[in-house]
Protein backbone atom coordinates (compact mmCIF):
# COMPACT_ATOMS: atom_id res chain seq x y z
CA UNK A 1 0.00 0.00 0.00
CA UNK A 2 1.47 3.37 -1.04
CA UNK A 3 0.98 6.40 1.19
CA UNK A 4 1.27 9.81 -0.44
CA UNK A 5 1.85 12.62 2.01
CA UNK A 6 1.54 16.37 1.52
CA UNK A 7 3.95 18.26 3.78
CA UNK A 8 3.33 21.88 4.78
CA UNK A 9 5.92 24.68 5.00
CA UNK A 10 7.03 23.73 8.54
CA UNK A 11 7.39 20.02 7.84
CA UNK A 12 4.19 18.89 9.55
CA UNK A 13 1.93 16.30 7.97
CA UNK A 14 -1.67 17.42 8.47
CA UNK A 15 -4.00 14.45 8.93
CA UNK A 16 -6.58 15.94 6.59
CA UNK A 17 -4.04 15.83 3.74
CA UNK A 18 -3.06 12.19 4.19
CA UNK A 19 -4.11 10.29 1.03
CA UNK A 20 -4.00 6.52 0.72
CA UNK A 21 -3.62 5.34 -2.87
CA UNK A 22 -5.74 2.34 -3.83
CA UNK A 23 -3.93 -0.93 -4.24
CA UNK A 24 -3.56 -2.02 -7.82
CA UNK A 25 -4.41 -5.54 -8.88
CA UNK A 26 -2.60 -7.14 -11.80
CA UNK A 27 -4.45 -9.82 -13.74
CA UNK A 28 -3.35 -12.20 -16.47
CA UNK A 29 -5.13 -12.86 -19.76
CA UNK A 30 -4.64 -15.18 -22.68
CA UNK A 31 -5.63 -13.76 -26.05
CA UNK A 32 -7.36 -15.47 -28.99
CA UNK A 33 -7.25 -13.36 -32.16
CA UNK A 34 -9.35 -14.04 -35.24
CA UNK A 35 -8.36 -13.28 -38.81
CA UNK A 36 -10.15 -11.13 -41.35
CA UNK A 37 -7.82 -9.23 -43.67
CA UNK A 38 -7.87 -5.46 -43.23
CA UNK A 39 -10.55 -5.92 -40.57
CA UNK A 40 -7.66 -7.06 -38.36
CA UNK A 41 -7.07 -3.35 -37.73
CA UNK A 42 -9.96 -3.64 -35.26
CA UNK A 43 -7.81 -6.13 -33.32
CA UNK A 44 -4.91 -3.69 -33.51
CA UNK A 45 -7.09 -1.18 -31.67
CA UNK A 46 -8.09 -3.73 -29.04
CA UNK A 47 -4.46 -4.68 -28.41
CA UNK A 48 -3.40 -1.04 -28.28
CA UNK A 49 -5.94 -0.35 -25.54
CA UNK A 50 -5.11 -3.50 -23.56
CA UNK A 51 -1.40 -2.69 -23.66
CA UNK A 52 -2.22 0.74 -22.28
CA UNK A 53 -3.69 -0.83 -19.13
CA UNK A 54 -0.83 -1.81 -16.82
CA UNK A 55 -3.18 -3.87 -14.66
CA UNK A 56 -3.06 -6.55 -17.38
CA UNK A 57 -0.40 -9.14 -18.13
CA UNK A 58 -0.46 -11.57 -21.04
CA UNK A 59 0.64 -15.20 -20.86
CA UNK A 60 -0.34 -16.70 -24.21
CA UNK A 61 -1.71 -15.67 -27.60
CA UNK A 62 -3.28 -17.97 -30.17
CA UNK A 63 -4.10 -16.39 -33.51
CA UNK A 64 -4.95 -16.91 -37.16
CA UNK A 65 -4.37 -14.98 -40.40
CA UNK A 66 -4.47 -11.20 -39.76
CA UNK A 67 -4.71 -12.08 -36.07
CA UNK A 68 -1.49 -14.05 -36.48
CA UNK A 69 0.25 -11.03 -37.96
CA UNK A 70 -0.97 -8.89 -35.07
CA UNK A 71 0.24 -11.55 -32.63
CA UNK A 72 3.72 -11.85 -34.16
CA UNK A 73 4.17 -8.06 -34.18
CA UNK A 74 2.83 -7.85 -30.61
CA UNK A 75 5.26 -10.49 -29.36
CA UNK A 76 8.23 -8.89 -31.11
CA UNK A 77 7.34 -5.42 -29.85
CA UNK A 78 7.07 -6.66 -26.25
CA UNK A 79 10.56 -8.15 -26.46
CA UNK A 80 12.12 -5.07 -27.98
CA UNK A 81 10.40 -2.33 -26.01
CA UNK A 82 7.83 -3.61 -23.56
CA UNK A 83 4.26 -2.31 -23.73
CA UNK A 84 5.14 0.92 -25.51
CA UNK A 85 7.39 -0.99 -27.90
CA UNK A 86 4.50 -3.31 -28.77
CA UNK A 87 2.13 -0.39 -29.38
CA UNK A 88 4.66 1.30 -31.65
CA UNK A 89 5.39 -1.94 -33.50
CA UNK A 90 1.70 -2.54 -34.21
CA UNK A 91 1.19 1.04 -35.42
CA UNK A 92 4.25 0.79 -37.68
CA UNK A 93 3.08 -2.54 -39.10
CA UNK A 94 -0.35 -1.25 -40.07
CA UNK A 95 1.15 1.93 -41.50
CA UNK A 96 3.37 -0.24 -43.71
CA UNK A 97 0.34 -2.27 -44.77
CA UNK A 98 -1.36 0.93 -45.87
CA UNK A 99 1.73 2.16 -47.72
CA UNK A 100 2.05 -1.16 -49.56
CA UNK A 101 -1.63 -1.08 -50.54
CA UNK A 102 -1.23 2.43 -51.96
CA UNK A 103 0.71 0.87 -54.85
CA UNK A 104 -2.19 -1.47 -55.61
CA UNK A 105 -4.84 -0.55 -58.19
CA UNK A 106 -7.50 -1.85 -55.79
CA UNK A 107 -8.28 1.33 -53.90
CA UNK A 108 -11.52 3.10 -52.99
CA UNK A 109 -12.61 5.52 -55.70
CA UNK A 110 -12.72 9.27 -55.08
CA UNK A 111 -16.51 9.02 -54.91
CA UNK A 112 -16.22 6.21 -52.34
CA UNK A 113 -13.97 8.36 -50.18
CA UNK A 114 -16.32 11.34 -50.40
CA UNK A 115 -19.34 9.20 -49.50
CA UNK A 116 -17.54 7.28 -46.75
CA UNK A 117 -18.00 3.96 -48.57
CA UNK A 118 -15.47 1.47 -47.19
CA UNK A 119 -16.12 -1.21 -49.79
CA UNK A 120 -14.16 -1.74 -52.99
CA UNK A 121 -17.14 -3.07 -54.92
CA UNK A 122 -17.38 0.11 -56.99
CA UNK A 123 -13.73 -0.10 -57.97
CA UNK A 124 -13.26 -1.43 -61.50
CA UNK A 125 -9.81 -2.90 -60.73
CA UNK A 126 -11.29 -4.79 -57.76
CA UNK A 127 -14.18 -6.13 -59.84
CA UNK A 128 -11.75 -7.29 -62.52
CA UNK A 129 -9.51 -8.93 -59.94
CA UNK A 130 -12.47 -10.59 -58.23
CA UNK A 131 -13.60 -12.05 -61.55
CA UNK A 132 -10.08 -13.25 -62.33
CA UNK A 133 -9.82 -15.12 -58.99
CA UNK A 134 -13.05 -16.98 -59.85
CA UNK A 135 -11.69 -18.12 -63.22
CA UNK A 136 -7.99 -18.65 -62.49
CA UNK A 137 -5.95 -19.99 -59.60
CA UNK A 138 -3.11 -18.00 -57.98
CA UNK A 139 -0.71 -20.44 -59.65
CA UNK A 140 -1.96 -19.01 -62.97
CA UNK A 141 -2.51 -15.30 -62.35
CA UNK A 142 0.44 -14.97 -59.92
CA UNK A 143 3.03 -17.54 -61.09
CA UNK A 144 5.89 -15.76 -59.27
CA UNK A 145 3.90 -15.87 -56.00
CA UNK A 146 4.34 -12.17 -55.25
CA UNK A 147 2.88 -11.17 -51.90
CA UNK A 148 3.62 -7.61 -50.66
CA UNK A 149 2.50 -8.58 -47.15
CA UNK A 150 5.56 -10.77 -46.72
CA UNK A 151 7.90 -7.84 -47.21
CA UNK A 152 5.81 -5.74 -44.83
CA UNK A 153 6.02 -8.50 -42.23
CA UNK A 154 9.78 -8.94 -42.57
CA UNK A 155 10.28 -5.19 -42.25
CA UNK A 156 8.15 -5.15 -39.09
CA UNK A 157 9.45 -8.19 -37.19
CA UNK A 158 12.95 -9.52 -36.50
CA UNK A 159 12.16 -13.24 -36.41
CA UNK A 160 15.48 -14.07 -34.76
CA UNK A 161 13.75 -12.99 -31.55
CA UNK A 162 11.74 -16.22 -31.62
CA UNK A 163 14.72 -18.43 -32.46
CA UNK A 164 16.69 -16.97 -29.56
CA UNK A 165 13.86 -17.80 -27.12
CA UNK A 166 13.80 -14.18 -25.97
CA UNK A 167 10.02 -14.09 -26.33
CA UNK A 168 8.29 -14.92 -23.03
CA UNK A 169 4.81 -14.70 -24.55
CA UNK A 170 3.50 -18.16 -25.48
CA UNK A 171 2.66 -17.68 -29.14
CA UNK A 172 0.60 -20.12 -31.24
CA UNK A 173 -0.28 -19.49 -34.90
CA UNK A 174 -2.86 -21.67 -36.67
CA UNK A 175 -2.65 -22.93 -40.26
CA UNK A 176 -4.45 -25.64 -42.24
CA UNK A 177 -2.54 -28.57 -43.75
CA UNK A 178 -3.72 -28.74 -47.36
CA UNK A 179 -3.19 -32.50 -47.83
CA UNK A 180 -4.48 -33.81 -44.50
CA UNK A 181 -7.02 -31.12 -43.65
CA UNK A 182 -5.66 -31.06 -40.10
CA UNK A 183 -4.80 -27.99 -38.11
CA UNK A 184 -1.14 -27.09 -37.66
CA UNK A 185 -0.11 -24.91 -34.74
CA UNK A 186 3.25 -23.14 -34.98
CA UNK A 187 4.66 -22.31 -31.55
CA UNK A 188 7.41 -19.90 -30.46
CA UNK A 189 10.53 -21.61 -31.80
CA UNK A 190 8.72 -22.42 -35.06
CA UNK A 191 7.59 -18.87 -35.74
CA UNK A 192 9.01 -17.59 -39.03
CA UNK A 193 7.83 -15.44 -41.94
CA UNK A 194 6.67 -18.65 -43.64
CA UNK A 195 4.65 -19.70 -40.58
CA UNK A 196 2.87 -16.34 -40.38
CA UNK A 197 2.21 -16.29 -44.12
CA UNK A 198 0.90 -19.87 -43.96
CA UNK A 199 -1.57 -18.83 -41.27
CA UNK A 200 -2.81 -16.05 -43.59
CA UNK A 201 -2.76 -17.88 -46.92
CA UNK A 202 -6.16 -17.53 -48.60
CA UNK A 203 -6.10 -20.19 -51.36
CA UNK A 204 -8.05 -18.09 -53.85
CA UNK A 205 -5.45 -15.32 -53.63
CA UNK A 206 -2.10 -16.94 -52.83
CA UNK A 207 -0.23 -20.14 -53.54
CA UNK A 208 0.00 -22.57 -50.63
CA UNK A 209 2.94 -21.93 -48.30
CA UNK A 210 5.32 -24.88 -48.10
CA UNK A 211 7.13 -25.61 -44.82
CA UNK A 212 9.21 -28.77 -44.34
CA UNK A 213 7.57 -30.43 -47.33
CA UNK A 214 3.99 -29.68 -46.27
CA UNK A 215 1.64 -27.16 -47.88
CA UNK A 216 -0.52 -24.86 -45.76
CA UNK A 217 -3.53 -22.60 -46.24
CA UNK A 218 -5.19 -20.06 -43.98
CA UNK A 219 -5.75 -21.35 -40.45
CA UNK A 220 -9.29 -20.00 -40.39
CA UNK A 221 -10.60 -23.17 -42.02
CA UNK A 222 -9.66 -25.34 -39.02
CA UNK A 223 -9.13 -22.88 -36.19
CA UNK A 224 -10.11 -19.21 -36.17
CA UNK A 225 -8.51 -19.37 -33.75
CA UNK A 226 -8.02 -22.70 -31.99
CA UNK A 227 -8.36 -22.48 -28.20
CA UNK A 228 -6.72 -25.75 -27.19
CA UNK A 229 -3.11 -24.39 -27.23
CA UNK A 230 -4.14 -22.04 -24.43
CA UNK A 231 -5.79 -24.85 -22.48
CA UNK A 232 -2.76 -27.12 -22.55
CA UNK A 233 0.05 -24.58 -22.67
CA UNK A 234 -0.98 -21.80 -20.27
CA UNK A 235 -1.62 -21.57 -16.54
CA UNK A 236 -4.05 -18.67 -16.68
CA UNK A 237 -7.69 -19.80 -17.05
CA UNK A 238 -8.85 -16.55 -18.67
CA UNK A 239 -9.22 -16.39 -22.46
CA UNK A 240 -10.21 -13.17 -24.20
CA UNK A 241 -11.46 -13.77 -27.76
CA UNK A 242 -11.27 -10.81 -30.15
CA UNK A 243 -13.88 -11.40 -32.83
CA UNK A 244 -13.46 -10.04 -36.34
CA UNK A 245 -15.99 -12.29 -38.10
CA UNK A 246 -19.58 -11.51 -37.03
CA UNK A 247 -21.33 -14.36 -35.25
CA UNK A 248 -24.77 -13.04 -36.19
CA UNK A 249 -26.27 -10.90 -38.94
CA UNK A 250 -29.73 -9.32 -38.73
CA UNK A 251 -30.70 -9.96 -42.36
CA UNK A 252 -30.60 -12.92 -44.72
CA UNK A 253 -28.09 -12.27 -47.54
CA UNK A 254 -29.61 -12.09 -51.01
CA UNK A 255 -26.88 -10.98 -53.44
CA UNK A 256 -24.14 -13.33 -54.64
CA UNK A 257 -21.41 -11.39 -52.82
CA UNK A 258 -23.44 -11.21 -49.60
CA UNK A 259 -24.13 -14.96 -49.68
CA UNK A 260 -20.45 -15.79 -50.28
CA UNK A 261 -19.40 -13.45 -47.49
CA UNK A 262 -21.84 -15.03 -45.02
CA UNK A 263 -20.70 -18.53 -46.00
CA UNK A 264 -17.13 -17.49 -45.24
CA UNK A 265 -18.11 -15.99 -41.89
CA UNK A 266 -20.00 -19.11 -40.83
CA UNK A 267 -17.24 -21.48 -41.95
CA UNK A 268 -14.53 -19.38 -40.29
CA UNK A 269 -16.47 -19.35 -37.01
CA UNK A 270 -17.42 -23.04 -37.06
CA UNK A 271 -14.24 -24.45 -35.51
CA UNK A 272 -14.35 -21.91 -32.69
CA UNK A 273 -17.97 -22.79 -31.97
CA UNK A 274 -17.10 -26.49 -31.80
CA UNK A 275 -14.43 -25.80 -29.20
CA UNK A 276 -16.81 -23.57 -27.26
CA UNK A 277 -19.27 -26.47 -27.17
CA UNK A 278 -16.60 -28.66 -25.55
CA UNK A 279 -15.61 -25.91 -23.11
CA UNK A 280 -19.26 -25.38 -22.16
CA UNK A 281 -19.66 -29.12 -21.55
CA UNK A 282 -16.58 -29.28 -19.31
CA UNK A 283 -17.68 -26.18 -17.38
CA UNK A 284 -21.10 -27.66 -16.70
CA UNK A 285 -19.51 -30.95 -15.68
CA UNK A 286 -17.26 -29.20 -13.16
CA UNK A 287 -20.28 -27.37 -11.75
CA UNK A 288 -22.29 -30.53 -11.06
CA UNK A 289 -19.69 -33.27 -10.53
CA UNK A 290 -17.20 -33.04 -7.67
CA UNK A 291 -15.14 -35.75 -9.36
CA UNK A 292 -14.59 -33.44 -12.34
CA UNK A 293 -12.80 -30.78 -10.29
CA UNK A 294 -9.47 -32.04 -11.65
CA UNK A 295 -10.50 -30.69 -15.06
CA UNK A 296 -9.34 -27.19 -15.98
CA UNK A 297 -12.01 -24.53 -15.73
CA UNK A 298 -11.76 -21.75 -18.30
CA UNK A 299 -13.14 -18.26 -17.97
CA UNK A 300 -14.18 -17.03 -21.41
CA UNK A 301 -14.36 -13.38 -22.34
CA UNK A 302 -15.06 -11.79 -25.70
CA UNK A 303 -14.79 -8.47 -27.48
CA UNK A 304 -17.17 -8.68 -30.46
CA UNK A 305 -16.97 -6.48 -33.54
CA UNK A 306 -20.43 -7.27 -34.92
CA UNK A 307 -21.71 -3.71 -34.66
CA UNK A 308 -18.78 -2.55 -36.79
CA UNK A 309 -18.47 -5.44 -39.23
CA UNK A 310 -22.12 -5.99 -40.16
CA UNK A 311 -22.02 -2.74 -42.09
CA UNK A 312 -18.97 -3.78 -44.10
CA UNK A 313 -18.80 -6.00 -47.17
CA UNK A 314 -16.32 -8.79 -47.83
CA UNK A 315 -14.55 -6.50 -50.32
CA UNK A 316 -13.63 -4.14 -47.48
CA UNK A 317 -11.27 -6.82 -46.12
CA UNK A 318 -8.91 -5.80 -48.94
CA UNK A 319 -9.26 -2.08 -48.24
CA UNK A 320 -6.05 -0.93 -46.58
CA UNK A 321 -6.75 2.79 -46.91
CA UNK A 322 -5.19 4.47 -43.87
CA UNK A 323 -8.36 6.33 -42.89
CA UNK A 324 -10.30 3.05 -42.93
CA UNK A 325 -7.66 1.22 -40.89
CA UNK A 326 -7.51 3.94 -38.24
CA UNK A 327 -11.31 4.04 -38.00
CA UNK A 328 -11.28 0.29 -37.30
CA UNK A 329 -8.45 0.80 -34.79
CA UNK A 330 -10.45 3.46 -32.97
CA UNK A 331 -13.51 1.19 -32.92
CA UNK A 332 -11.38 -1.59 -31.43
CA UNK A 333 -9.98 0.73 -28.77
CA UNK A 334 -13.47 1.89 -27.84
CA UNK A 335 -14.79 -1.68 -27.53
CA UNK A 336 -11.77 -2.72 -25.45
CA UNK A 337 -12.26 0.26 -23.12
CA UNK A 338 -15.91 -0.66 -22.67
CA UNK A 339 -15.01 -4.27 -21.97
CA UNK A 340 -12.40 -3.29 -19.37
CA UNK A 341 -14.82 -0.94 -17.60
CA UNK A 342 -17.51 -3.60 -17.43
CA UNK A 343 -15.51 -6.78 -16.86
CA UNK A 344 -12.05 -6.21 -15.38
CA UNK A 345 -13.13 -7.39 -11.92
CA UNK A 346 -14.45 -10.65 -13.41
CA UNK A 347 -11.04 -11.72 -14.73
CA UNK A 348 -9.85 -14.71 -12.74
CA UNK A 349 -13.27 -15.22 -11.18
CA UNK A 350 -15.85 -15.99 -13.86
CA UNK A 351 -16.63 -15.81 -17.57
CA UNK A 352 -17.96 -12.49 -18.80
CA UNK A 353 -19.92 -14.10 -21.63
CA UNK A 354 -22.62 -16.75 -21.51
CA UNK A 355 -20.86 -19.45 -23.53
CA UNK A 356 -24.05 -21.38 -24.26
CA UNK A 357 -26.01 -18.31 -25.36
CA UNK A 358 -23.20 -16.71 -27.38
CA UNK A 359 -21.71 -19.71 -29.17
CA UNK A 360 -24.25 -22.53 -28.93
Amino acid sequence: MNIHQTIDMEGAVPARKLRIAPETTTKTLNLALQGGGAHGAFTWGVLDRLLEDERLNFEGVVATSAGGMNAAVLAYGLVEGGRQGARKALASFWRRVSHAAALSPMQPTILDRLMGNRSLENSMPYLAFDMMTRLMSPYQFNPFNINPLRQVLEESVDFDVFKQTRCQLKLSLCATNVRTGKIKVFSNNEISPDAVMASACLPFLFQAVEIDGEAYWDGGYMGNPAIFPLIYGCESPDVLIVHVNPMKRPDVPTTASEILNRINEISFNSSLMREMRAIDFVTRLIDVDVGALSLKRLFIHAIPSDEVMVGLSAASKLNADWAFLTDLRDAGRARASQWLDENFERIGKESSVDIHETYL
